[in-house]
């Protein structure tokens, strides 16, 4: 997991270190003065920052769905050790999977949490989703404020972003994740460049 704040506006969200050189996060967070924090536990006690340049896809607008991912180019390039490490992307999906983040634990909470939280989600079927770009978990747990950005990790690999939450037909609630293996062309096609 990566920390990302704004150094101005303190705007959060979460992010995942995909290359030594690279985090990856979703759109909407992009802010223009963002740090990354790597190896953070508890928010209260953060290392120094790194300096990023924010990398939008093309195609993500904030007035519609879709698209909603972002690359971060370290200025600085990570040391992985046993706190910091990449995580790996795969097309093959689990419909088993683990959500995480510093976000508010309750929407009637005040504040986000200090420490690291992560809980259990399980993929629904692509039908009852939306676009052909997101995956979609349904229920009470869920990611929270504060947690757009961060992984869902699937089989131990990121299959996709927190990206947005809606109510469903149900009245239950939908959480979208944009579904990185629709990505991994424009994902390689940025981290090559120099």
């Amino acid at each position: 997991m990566v920390y990302i704040r704004d150094k101005i506006t303190k705007a959060t969200c979460g992010g995942f270190l995909v290359r030594e050189d690279f985090v990856m996060t979703a759109a909407h967070c992009k802010q223009s003065h963002l740090m990354v924090y790597l190896g953070v536990n508890d928010t209260n006690s953060l290392p120094d920052g790194i300096e990023v340049d924010p990398i939008s896809h093309p195609g993500f607008s904030m007035r519609k769905p879709g698209h909603d991912i972002m690359l971060l180019k370290l200025k600085t390039p990570a040391t992985l050790n046993e706190n910091v490490s990449t995580i790996a992307l795969n097309e093959k999906i689990s419909k088993y999977c683990m959500i995480m983040g510093w976000g508010w634990q309750a929407y009637d909470h005040v504040s986000p949490s200090n420490v690291l939280k992560e809980a259990c989600v399980t993929l629904i079927d692509s039908e009852n989703c939306g676009t052909a770009d997101t995956l979609c978990t349904e229920g009470s747990t869920r990611p929270g404020k504060g947690d757009s950005g961060g992984p869902l990790v699937c089989g131990g690999v990121a299959q996709g972003i927190v990206s947005l939450y809606q109510n469903n037909k149900n009245g239950g609630y939908l959480t979208l994740y944009t579904h990185i293996s629709h990505y991994l062309s424009w994902i390689h096609d940025i981290m090559k460049s120099p």
